[in-house]
């Protein structure tokens, strides 16, 4: 109970982060309709896990490092820009599918098998994306420098950060299970070349907004 007001603290304050649209939620949304809940869901597992690396260098000073050295930090943006144009332009490149009419396309929707990926590859691109996302590294360090004290024991900061992985990891899984729905996948299938290059430019935008 001791340190139940700075739990409350950063409950809400994961809440609002976790919850604002950026390159985690474009890469679930991503997919969840082009590969569907499965490796959605381990996409989701994959950024909840990559809240446990930033928690882990944050309780072990790197956070102070980082802070001191900018050179560092915008290594760090360059990389994480450059992560996610890649990812963009890959979902530029999607082919264009062969004109056909409505009728055939939708019956096209229906009997479509796509070849799901590995799940380790679907958790590694949700690992990555937020590992090396600089807003979460931010948020972190503004969490464990202003809002978490630095008398409160490391016992107490490990169960905030186990806390924070898995209340992401949960957020995410839900939105998998509702994007990847039958009737929300056919919706975005049917407009998929769309579709793909929509969350290309949504990615590439983040790159750029991620390294200005």
């Amino acid at each position: 109970m001791e340190y139940l007001d700075e739990f409350l603290l950063i409950v809400i304050a994961h809440f609002f982060a976790v919850a604002s649209p950026g390159p985690d939620f474009a890469v679930v949304l991503k997919q969840s309709v082009q590969q569907g809940r499965r490796n959605a869901l381990w996409t989701s597992a994959g950024v909840g896990a990559a809240i446990l690396l930033h928690v882990a260098y944050c309780v072990l000073g790197v956070a102070l490092i980082l802070t001191q050295s900018p050179s560092l930090f915008m290594a760090l943006k360059y990389l994480a820009g450059a992560y996610l144009a890649y990812l963009g332009v890959q979902a530029l490149r999607a082919a264009k599918p062969p004109a056909s009419n409505e009728g055939e396309a939708v019956k096209d929707v229906e009997n479509k098998t796509v070849q799901e990926e590995p799940v380790w590859v679907a958790f590694r691109r949700g690992f990555f994306t937020n590992a090396l996302n600089p807003k979460a590294t931010l948020f972190f360090m503004s969490l464990f420098t202003l809002v978490i004290s630095p008398t409160t024991p490391t016992s107490v900061q490990i169960v905030y950060g186990v806390y924070m992985a898995l209340a992401t990891w949960v957020w995410f899984s839900m939105l998998s299970i509702m994007l990847s729905r039958d009737n929300v996948r056919g919706f975005f299938q049917q407009r998929g070349y769309w579709f793909d290059r929509g969350i290309g430019v949504i990615l590439i935008a983040l790159a750029v907004r991620v390294v200005i």
